[in-house]
């Protein structure tokens, strides 16, 4: 019994002492990003953990409040005023267009394109007919209830495709994914939101126009949004990218979506948080789209939230270790 406890003991310590010298390790390290002589990196990493709903106390640690405050004001987009033309798109409903809906009614019209960068990679999809896109929604929206998963929400809608949608309550990454934060439209219907007050909101009009706006409740539905939800910031209004301060955020997982001239939809997933992909910056964004000729386009939910789902499959994974997050909206591809 004494030689057990004697073997235990020292496993405990072994334990202890390992355990000990990571944290050291790993605030040694923290520091020397904080204090270090690398103000670049010390930016990138500062904008990165604070983009984060259960990281963000990591700046904190080495650097003061007023400090963390203007190292984020420093490096974001100025978005400023947007007002999306609409006169910039030239496209007819694809029921209009000759040949129908062609030979594969799920896969038609839909492109998947691998985009690499320095320090990311992710996917593209193209989506040909803008009718198509729309914001499927949880169940019920209510913050003591789960929202469902992107796969759910795309089963739900019977959809081909989707990717994970607009703002949620998710305090300290812990939120159950079920209260949307800002305002939802879905298929012609204000679904969450409030008429007299003010939210960002990127989404598609009656028209199947993508737009980027700030405006009221009262102010969309008068406008006719039929499919949206808040997030941001914007990354490309009428053709030219939203001006950067900085490296314009930290690098992270990502979601955006944005629309052609001919009325193409991009969604686009960058993979984040892995060696294989440290994750893409605002200013990544803006390059992708306007490398796809993005008319307009908007940043989405990230983070843990990133997905892109495919005929069934995952083809995009989010980098969270408890699996598949629940949410209350995303983007779905109707069949």
């Amino acid at each position: 019994m004494k030689k057990v406890l004697k073997i235990t003991g020292k496993l405990f310590l072994w334990v202890f002492v390992t355990l000990v010298l990571l944290l050291a390790g790993f605030l040694v390290m923290l520091y020397l990003v904080s204090r270090g002589p690398s103000s670049q990196i010390r930016n990138l990493f500062v904008t990165s953990v604070r983009e984060t709903s259960a990281a963000g106390f990591l700046a904190d640690i080495f650097l003061t409040e007023q400090e963390v405050a203007q190292i984020v004001a420093a490096n974001v987009l100025e978005v400023g005023e947007v007002s999306t033309d609409t006169q910039l798109f030239a496209f007819e409903a694809e029921s209009d267009k000759e040949g129908g809906e062609g030979d594969d009614g799920e896969s038609r019209d839909i492109e998947i394109i691998e985009v690499k960068g320095a320090l990311y990679k992710g996917k593209m999809m193209i989506v040909k007919d803008p009718s198509r896109v729309k914001v499927g929604v949880c169940d019920e929206f209510d913050m003591d209830k789960r929202g469902l998963t992107l796969l759910e929400i795309i089963e739900k809608y019977d959809a081909v495709a989707g990717v994970n949608g607009g703002r949620y309550n998710d305090v300290n990454g812990f939120g159950k994914g079920g209260l949307p934060e800002g305002i939802v439209f879905s298929e012609g219907e204000l679904v969450y939101g409030e008429l007299d007050r003010t939210y960002d909101i990127y989404g598609f009009d009656k028209d199947n126009v993508f737009i980027c706006g700030r405006m009221t409740g009262k102010q969309a539905v008068d406008k006719g949004f039929r499919d949206a939800v808040t997030f941001g910031p914007a990354l490309v209004v009428n053709g030219e990218a939203v001006s950067a301060a900085g490296t314009s955020s930290g690098l992270n997982p990502r979601t955006a979506i944005g629309q052609r001239a001919d009325g193409a939809v991009l969604l686009l997933v960058i993979e984040g948080r892995q060696t294989s992909s440290l994750g893409a910056t605002y200013l990544d964004l803006i390059e992708i789209m306007l490398e796809y000729e993005a008319v307009n386009a908007a940043n989405l939910d990230g983070g843990m939230s990133s997905a892109m789902v495919y005929e069934g499959e995952e083809i995009i994974h989010n980098c969270s270790v408890k699996g598949s997050r629940d949410m209350p909206t995303a983007f779905v591809v109707e069949r």
